[in-house]
C-alpha cells in the first residue's frame, strides 16, 4: 500500500492562474488605490484622504440613527427584496417598484448587467477614460470590448469626455450593451440631455444603454438633469446610481438601478441573495428621506469644488471642469512624482495611470482643512 507521503510526486509549484476560465484570464483586479487602513496608522488623524471621491460630511444624522437601530437585527437575514428602500425610491422617483433593482453598490449592478445580457457572442461599447468597471464587466462576461476614443483634450465642451457620435457609430450587430457615465469618473466631464436624447435615437432597440449616474446628486449644469426622463420613451435604457457619494454611505455599499421591469427580472436570476445588508437598507432609506442633509452636502461640494479649482488654477495646475465631487488635474509631466511628493506628506490623491492618463491626478473634494493641506503640500 502506498503511503500518503509517497503518493505525492515532486511537481512544479501550484499556480491556480492556469486553471482560470477564458473570461477571468483576461481580467486584472480592480485597483482601489493605496492601503488606506495602513496609511491611517502611519499618519493618524492628520492624513488627508482625497483619493476615493467620498463625502467628507459623512451620512446624515437620520441615516446614522436608522443604522444603529438596525444593528439590533443583524442576527436576522435582511429583506431579500429590499422593499423598504425600493418603496422609498419608487415614491421619490415616481416610478413602479418593479423597475428598481438593488445592488451591493452600483458596481455589482454594472457587473450583473454584463453577465446577464452578454457573452462571447456579443460586444460591449464604452468610452476611453470611462469608469474602470466597464471594461472589467465586459471581460468578466467574455464579451468583446469596443473602446471608443474620447473627445480630444482641446474640446472645450467636454475635454476627454464621451464622444457620443463615435460611440453610436461603433455599435455593431452583435453589440448588446453600451456603457455611459454621466458625469464621468475619472474625468468629471458630462453631456447634456439633448446630446443623450440624440444618442438614444441612434441606438437599436435591442441594445441596452446603461447610464451610470453615480454623481447625479452633485449636478447643477444647465441642460443636464437625468437620463430617467427618457425611460418611458426608450425601454432599453438602464440608469444606475449609488448611495456612496453624495449620501455619504460608501462604507455601506448600496446602489440601485432603474430599468424596464423585464431587465430587473432577468437580473434577479443571477443577483446574490441578501446582497444588500439590513444596516445598509435602513441607512439608505433614511438618507433618502433626509433632503436637508443632501442639500447641505450638495451646497458644500459645489462651493468647495469651485474654491479648490480656483486655488489650483492660481498655482498653475490645470483642472478640467467638473460636475462631480472631484477634480481631474492634467499636468505637463508624468504625475507619479507629484503623487509621491503628496503621499510622503500624508495627502492621498489618485494617480490616473491605470486609466491611460499618466499625466493626470484625480483629487477628491475634501473638508476645507484637507483641501488646505493639499495646497500647502504642493511643490
Amino acid at each position: 500500500m502506498v503511503k500518503p507521503e509517497e503518493s505525492r510526486r515532486p511537481t512544479a509549484a501550484f499556480d491556480a492562474t492556469r486553471l482560470t476560465n477564458t473570461a477571468t484570464a483576461k481580467l486584472r483586479a480592480y485597483d482601489p488605490g493605496h492601503d488606506l487602513p495602513a496609511l491611517r496608522e502611519r499618519f493618524g488623524a492628520t492624513i488627508a484622504e482625497l483619493g476615493s471621491n467620498e463625502n467628507p460630511l459623512g451620512p446624515s444624522p437620520r441615516a446614522l440613527k436608522a443604522m444603529r437601530a438596525a444593528l439590533a437585527e443583524t442576527f436576522r437575514y435582511p429583506d431579500p427584496r429590499g422593499m423598504l428602500l425600493k418603496r422609498a425610491l419608487a415614491e421619490q422617483l415616481g416610478i413602479e417598484v418593479g423597475r428598481i433593482g438593488l445592488g451591493n453598490g452600483s458596481h455589482e449592478l454594472l457587473m450583473l448587467l454584463a453577465q446577464c445580457f452578454s457573452d462571447a457572442r456579443h460586444s460591449i461599447v464604452f468610452s476611453q477614460f470611462g469608469f474602470a468597471v466597464f471594461p472589467i464587466a465586459t471581460a468578466a462576461a467574455g464579451a468583446r470590448a469596443i473602446c471608443v476614443p474620447a473627445l480630444p483634450r482641446g474640446n472645450h465642451a467636454a475635454p476627454l469626455g464621451h464622444d457620443l457620435g463615435a460611440m453610436a457609430k461603433a455599435i455593431r450587430r452583435d453589440t448588446r450593451i453600451v456603457y455611459l457615465a454621466n458625469p464621468n469618473n475619472p474625468t468629471g466631464t458630462w453631456f447634456d440631455d439633448a446630446a443623450l436624447a440624440a444618442f438614444l435615437e441612434k441606438v437599436p432597440p435591442q441594445v441596452l444603454v446603461v447610464v451610470d449616474e453615480a454623481y447625479h446628486e452633485y449636478v447643477d449644469a444647465p441642460g443636464l438633469s437625468t437620463a430617467l426622463g427618457f425611460a418611458e420613451r426608450f425601454p432599453n435604457l438602464v440608469v444606475t446610481r449609488t448611495f456612496s457619494k453624495a449620501y455619504g454611505l460608501a462604507g455601506m455599499r448600496v446602489g440601485y438601478l432603474v430599468a424596464h421591469p423585464s431587465v430587473v427580472a432577468v437580473l434577479e436570476r443571477l443577483r446574490e441573495s441578501f446582497n444588500v445588508n439590513n444596516v445598509a437598507l435602513a441607512g439608505a432609506a433614511a438618507a433618502l428621506a433626509d433632503k436637508p442633509w443632501l442639500a447641505k452636502a450638495r451646497a458644500f461640494n459645489r462651493a468647495e469644488r469651485e474654491w479648490l479649482r480656483e486655488e489650483l488654477l492660481e498655482r498653475g495646475y490645470r483642472c478640467l471642469p467638473s460636475q462631480t465631487n472631484f477634480l481631474l488635474c492634467v499636468l505637463q509631466r508624468d504625475a507619479a512624482k507629484l503623487e509621491h511628493h503628496l503621499f510622503e506628506r500624508g495627502v492621498i490623491v489618485r494617480p490616473m495611470g491605470g486609466y491611460g492618463l499618466s499625466r493626470a491626478l484625480r483629487i477628491s473634494i475634501g473638508s476645507r482643512a484637507e483641501n488646505r493641506r493639499l495646497l500647502q503640500a504642493l511643490p
